[in-house]
């Protein structure tokens, strides 16, 4: 191959190379360095799950592939888990799809539902996927910004992430296709309310947009915060293929095992797709996970609990170093900002962080296509043992 000639990547992924989690991960490995980077737990999850994945193995069930639509056991097991929180209802045999993990489902789902020069209106910032999804099906992104607002709440300050509806109808064209919604927002921590849902929901309806709602932390809401389904409001059971992940209720994320809930034509439009990504995967998981979401509600309380205490542990301590710290409503990550710090570029103030502090962080741009939002920006994960993250804390402290 001469100099002259093409490079090999496809254009579409020209803007995408190695992750910013493969980055920080490896930083974190050659600098032995706390890693709160990148959103996975230190601790498994409960061991009778853990064990049923080990049953299923010595049992034969799941070593071949399993069904393409996945196990009936967990299909069963995700509709009586939609009704048993949400009340919604779903046929096990035609509106359910098990994926290999989240990620497969949104690659799936937009390689489906796209053609290419669709519009997608995503919230920014955005989990990173889906920008290289979206360029892989053809489509255009077209980026609705979560803005920081600061006010008072109970006599201190409160810092969120906000939606403008406004700005999110304008947002609207005739090339409009599809609305990619995640709530609880990763990496924010925002949680729409049923207000804004149901705005989202009547514009949606009003445009004849397909919706797309990542809700893979459906389970981690905290203080009044409440976890609406898309699906469940006025005119959307029609029209939205919902997202969920076992991986992060059950803090097994190396199982990668998710699902897609949607009506038989969407369902079966996001299967076309899938079998050709990976076909299946997952086998014995598949079986544990239906396990998993049929634990009590004691489980589903004390994981949502002793989430909350890790969160409140790491923000006190980011609190305590001089970051302006936006308290997450959901998910396990906390957005900070820190020019109170004397800094303003997150991608050189992570990549120093492991030398300076002994931590990894995320720089919140690479969720962003307007990068300049997200400059002073940083991501810390809280799904670590308490103890690391107060360790954490205290590096980060004695670092300024």
């Amino acid at each position: 191959m001469t100099s002259s000639a093409r490079p090999f990547l496809n254009r579409r992924l020209a803007e995408f190379g190695t992750t910013i989690f493969a980055e920080m991960s490896a930083l974190a490995t050659s600098t032995g360095s706390i890693n709160l980077g990148q959103g996975f737990p230190d601790t498994d999850g409960p061991e009778e799950i853990r064990e049923a994945a080990v049953r299923a193995l010595r049992d034969g069930r799941g070593n071949q592939y399993p069904p393409g639509p996945g196990v009936p056991e967990l299909r069963t097991a995700i509709t009586a888990h939609h009704k048993r929180h949400y009340n919604l209802s779903y046929d096990p045999d035609t509106e359910v799809l098990v994926t290999v993990g989240a990620t497969e489902a949104i690659a799936a789902a937009l390689l489906a539902l796209l053609e290419p020069g669709d519009e997608v209106i995503a919230l920014e910032p955005y989990y990173d996927s889906y920008a290289a999804c979206i360029a892989m099906a053809g489509g255009t992104r077209v980026p609705v910004t979560l803005r920081p607002d600061e006010g008072t709440q109970d006599g201190g300050t409160h810092r969120r992430f906000r939606l403008d509806l406004d700005e999110l109808r304008d947002a609207v064209t005739d090339r409009t296709r599809l609305l990619l919604i995640n709530t609880p927002h990763n990496p924010t921590g925002t949680v729409l309310t049923r207000t804004e849902l149901t705005e989202i929901a009547r514009l949606a309806v009003e445009r004849d947009l397909l919706v797309v709602t990542d809700e893979v932390y459906e389970h981690l809401v905290f203080d009044d915060a409440e976890h609406v389904p898309l699906a469940g409001l006025p005119g959307m059971r029609e029209r939205t293929v919902t997202i969920g992940s076992a991986g992060k209720t059950f803090s097994f994320t190396g199982w990668k095992v998710g699902w897609v809930t949607a009506p038989p034509a969407l369902v079966s439009a996001v299967r076309s797709a899938k079998q050709f990504l990976t076909y299946v995967a997952s086998g014995p998981f598949q079986y544990a996970v239906a396990e998993a979401l049929a634990l009590p509600d004691s489980y589903f309380e004390a994981f949502r609990a002793d989430m909350l205490r890790k969160r409140d542990v790491l923000a006190a301590g980011l609190t305590e170093a001089g970051f302006a710290v936006f308290r997450p409503q959901g998910t396990y990550f906390i957005t900070t900002d820190i020019r109170p710090l004397g800094e303003t570029d997150g991608f050189a103030f992570c990549r120093a962080l492991p030398e300076r502090a002994g931590v990894v962080a995320i720089p919140n741009a690479v969720f962003y296509d307007h990068r300049e939002q997200g400059a002073p920006f940083v991501r810390f994960a809280f799904c670590k043992a308490p103890e690391v993250l107060e360790e954490a804390s205290r590096r980060l402290k004695a670092a300024w």
